[in-house]
């Protein structure tokens, strides 16, 4: 049972080691390109938003894939964090001349306050499931991004500046190193999450609402939780969004990039953190190419491409004809071979065989073994109990 306990555990570490090792690969590729010359401008800014994407894509998992609630709103988070942060940021700007200090300052601003309106919008999810949450949560992030629209103070329908604050110039390119290191900390935050006492509760909720009832959940507690953590991570990548471009305009968090935050998770494995990753990571590349390759009404062309990467994981998750070719050609299918292939076989050594540990002369017994035995074949006894039956006949 150790051995087994020990194995499971490993499988764990290894499992989330692997994620903090993916996003430390994308942020030493950008590094070793820097200090080398080799990192473009256009690169820089691909790995900035392959950064943002991750935190957006593993947070929103939390709220679809771990608690198995549909949220439709993830970009009205990131809409929060970004106007509220980008004004922020403009007005210390003007008072504290450390451009990161103003960036880390704005983050926990723009954090805090977007998961504020996620506790609301997670009260909601206490009595409405499904299509009900989905259009409430799409509602929010439609009212958001339209009174940021109409508000003067946030720039209007132009958009609210954030020239002063940008990262991405040609002297200093450093705004996605800054990126990654906030992925890191919200893959520490939410794996750890996941792992403890109350990521179990989460999933517990997911799997069977009524049978966590039963065994003492609070279930308005995690269900509150999951969104808050969720949002506040939304509202940091709108942070940094804010200071990747300028203007911020209310068009790009509309219901479209919702919809391309779920892909991401749908696209990657719900309850996948790993797949997510590397989802967001391909979602941001492709993105990057069509939007250099294809303008005007071209650009509208990925949506086409979400639309039919999502009807066929659909189709290939709950089709019966395809279930032989993914067990045989299935991810886990492949992940097994590969452990496979490394996994070193240990020479057979007869010395390292261990006795039967349930033998008879291991366990001790109230009644000596050989006294039981011994009933059987005992001739007396037996004769005895021969003449005995003849009388009685």
């Amino acid at each position: 049972m150790g051995k087994i306990t020990s194995n499971v555990k490993n499988e764990f570490k290894l499992k989330y080691l692997i994620n903090y090792c993916l996003v430390l690969v994308l942020l030493l590729v950008g590094m070793v390109m820097m200090f080398t010359g080799g990192l473009k401008m256009s690169f820089a800014r691909l790995l900035t938003q392959i950064g943002f994407s991750i935190i957006l894509a593993v947070s929103l998992n939390l709220v679809v894939g771990f608690l198995g609630e549909l949220s439709l709103g993830h970009a009205g988070f990131m809409c929060i964090g970004a106007y509220i942060g980008g004004f922020c940021a403009n007005a210390l700007s003007n008072y504290i001349g450390s451009k990161f200090l103003v960036l880390l300052i704005t983050m926990i601003i723009g954090g805090v306050i977007a998961s504020v309106f996620g506790f609301v919008i997670g009260l909601p999810s206490l009595r409405l499931k499904g299509d009900y949450l989905a259009i409430v949560t799409l509602a929010f992030g439609e009212i958001v991004r339209n009174i940021f629209k109409n508000q003067k103070a946030f720039g209007g329908a132009m958009g609210l500046s954030t020239g002063p604050i940008q990262y991405d110039t040609r002297n200093n390119m450093s705004l996605y190193i800054i990126t990654f290191v906030i992925a890191l900390i919200m893959l520490f935050v939410t794996q750890n999450l996941i792992r403890s006492k109350h990521g179990r509760a989460i999933t517990a909720i997911r799997d069977n609402e009524i049978a966590a009832k039963a065994m003492g959940i609070n279930v308005t507690f995690y269900k509150l939780l999951a969104f808050i953590v969720a949002a506040f991570f939304a509202g940091v990548a709108g942070v940094i969004y804010a200071h990747y471009t300028t203007p911020v305009s209310y068009t790009f968090f509309s219901y479209n990039y919702s919809i391309e935050i779920l892909v991401m998770v749908v696209l990657g494995g719900m309850g996948n953190i790993t797949g997510s990753i590397i989802a967001a990571t391909l979602i941001s590349c492709v993105n990057f190419f069509l939007q250099s390759r294809l303008s005007g009404d071209l650009a509208a062309l990925r949506y086409l491409i979400y639309a039919l990467v999502l009807i066929f994981i659909i189709i290939f998750g709950n089709a019966p004809a395809l279930r032989p070719f993914k067990e045989k050609y299935g991810i886990s299918a492949l992940s097994e071979k590969i452990k496979k292939l490394f996994k070193k076989k240990k020479p057979f050594d007869p010395a390292a065989v261990k006795e039967d540990e349930g033998s008879w002369d291991r366990i001790p017994t109230k009644i000596d073994m050989d006294a039981i035995l011994s009933t059987d074949i005992n001739p007396e006894i037996s004769g005895e109990q021969e003449n005995a039956d003849k009388k009685n006949d």
